[in-house]
């Protein structure tokens, strides 16, 4: 179809100089599409390359101990990434002795890698013609072919990939990141650039005039509200943390202690108020900030199985963005 050719030479002017299009590695391609799987590229620009930094290789990377990847991934948010980063490094290492699979259909067994992260290692590290379907390319693709099929429903990725692959060039890789820096620059989600896409000769949406009406996305998902409420303890430069739950959201990662009833017998200095939005709820976080004397201090440390953590060693501990705000931004 006319529409590749177009989109190939649109690429090859146009495509963003990025470190992990620099490499064909798939540890480095991997890591690059766990984080801007929930973060765009200018704000998770810095985040890979200090990450790579850290962790330069899989066998490094599985050696790490869990605090370390999480200390490296604070701020990225959605830490199930990392853990599951950091759970098929080792897997790799232990397992496959260190190899990374090679081809889409072991790629997908990976623990935390979906359709598209799969889709986007094997044609770009080892070149096989598989299409690479997310947000952009479901943008693009219904366009293009004026398709009003809902894309959250799992029969359109099916019919997308079907429709796609036979068609995939000689250069998939490329081709792939064509379609994601086409979506992200040009067929933009709301009021596209038709006036500067290559391709409107070809999109079916544009010469219907439905470009604006297309993707179908069914309605979200209602938001629930869930409400918590930390104890914010502290002594001169101490104060008392918890790990998560590994159960829970934000497994793995580091809190306040909760807040009982009891503590209200301590003078509470003020009462911080933080809404936080997740993808299904909407947290209504309150974190009491309470200052005690070092007897009573270490006195609820022992009652709440509490760390005491110096203040100057914050940055060791990974905490989740709320309280990471309160911590170093309060």
């Amino acid at each position: 179809m006319n529409f590749i050719s177009l989109l190939q030479k649109w690429y090859k002017i146009n495509k963003r100089l990025l470190p992990w299009r620099e490499t064909l590695s798939p540890y480095n391609i991997w890591i690059s599409e766990i984080i801007f799987q929930q973060t765009r590229i200018n704000q998770g620009y810095r985040y890979y390359l200090d990450f790579t930094n850290r962790f330069p290789t899989i066998e490094i990377l599985a050696k790490a101990s869990e605090d370390e990847v999480l200390s490296s991934w604070q701020g990225l948010g959605y830490y199930s990434r990392a853990h599951n980063l950091h759970f098929t490094a080792k897997y790799v290492v232990d397992k496959l002795n260190g190899i990374f699979p090679n081809s889409y259909q072991e790629i997908i067994k990976l623990k935390g890698i979906g359709k598209y992260t799969a889709a986007a290692i094997a044609s770009i590290s080892f070149n096989e013609k598989i299409p690479a379907i997310d947000g952009n390319a479901f943008r693009v693709y219904s366009r293009i072919f004026n398709s009003e099929k809902d894309i959250t429903k799992s029969s359109t990725f099916k019919y997308f990939f079907n429709l796609i692959k036979p068609i995939m060039p000689d250069n998939p890789g490329d081709f792939n990141q064509a379609i994601m820096d086409f979506g992200s620059l040009v067929c933009i989600p709301l009021n596209p650039k038709c006036n500067q896409c290559v391709i409107k000769d070809e999109c079916l949406a544009y010469k219907n005039n439905l470009q604006n009406d297309l993707p179908i996305k069914s309605s979200a998902i209602k938001i629930k509200e869930e409400k918590i409420h930390y104890a914010y303890f502290y002594h001169n430069n101490y104060i008392l943390i918890k790990k998560r739950d590994n159960n829970s959201i934000w497994k793995g990662l580091y809190e306040f202690p909760l807040y009982k009833k009891e503590f209200g017998n301590y003078n509470n200095l003020h009462n911080h108020q933080i809404k936080h939005k997740l993808t299904h709820k909407l947290l209504l976080i309150t974190i009491s900030e309470i200052k005690i004397d070092e007897a009573e201090f270490y006195k609820i440390a022992s009652k709440t199985k509490a760390i005491i953590l110096n203040k100057n060693n914050l940055k060791s501990y990974a905490f989740p963005k709320p309280m990471e705000n309160f911590l170093f931004y309060n």
